[in-house]
């Protein structure tokens, strides 16, 4: 709101002469005022940066906490098989009895035509430390090499006939390979054939379980 400088009387916006006395009014000078800047807002990057490390810290503990709860429930499990398994060693066949199973190994032919059955191939021989069986709970796994002087062809007929119904049969010059389950899915033999030097290597992995 403007007033004359001479009369004091309220002039009406724009009004260069006073309606009262009629003094002139000098032109109004403009008053820039201005607006300061609004400051930048400090510490913005850096609260984004200090969520980031949070978020990588707990990660990282997360991450570390795990390994050793990891480590801490193996390191259990380690001292229970060492402080509860009995080792037994007689003529070359080795016998680990632990909490969680037997695995047993065997240079013997009789027992390694014991644990066959009818899949021990008549005189064959079982090679030397390629043996072993394991028993974990109900499940019961038996691996074996044999050697015989027969030819591949005939191993290869001889244990067709005893799966007959087998899952899968091949046959690639005089090696043959032979997988079969029974139908209740508790039994799976895998037999492999094939000529090594002057004899036939049969190798034979049966999982049965009880």
């Amino acid at each position: 709101m403007a007033f004359c400088n001479s009369c004091g009387t309220t002039l009406d916006a724009g009004t260069k002469f006073c309606n009262k006395c009629g003094a002139a009014v000098p032109a109004a000078s403009a008053t820039a005022v201005s607006t300061p800047a609004a400051a930048p807002v400090q510490g913005g990057g850096s609260n984004v940066l200090r969520i980031v490390l949070i978020v990588v810290a707990v990660l990282v503990g997360l991450g570390i906490l795990g390994t050793v709860t990891t480590a801490y429930f193996v390191h259990r499990a380690y001292v229970r098989v060492r402080d509860n398994s009995h080792v037994e060693e007689r003529n070359g066949n080795v016998k680990v009895e632990t909490p969680f199973g037997t695995v047993e190994s065997s240079q013997d032919s009789d027992k390694v035509a014991s644990d066959l059955g009818e899949f021990m191939y008549p005189e064959a021989e079982a090679v030397k430390g390629a043996s072993s069986s394991a028993t974990f709970g109900s499940t019961h796994t038996i691996t074996t090499q044999l050697e015989t002087s027969d030819a591949p062809d005939k191993v290869a007929e001889y244990y067709k006939s005893k799966l007959p119904n087998a899952n899968y049969t091949n046959a690639q010059g005089n090696t043959y390979n032979i997988m079969a389950g029974d139908k209740d899915h508790k039994s799976w033999t895998t037999i492999s054939i094939s000529p090594v030097g002057d004899k036939t290597r049969i190798q034979i992995s049966r999982v049965s379980r009880s």
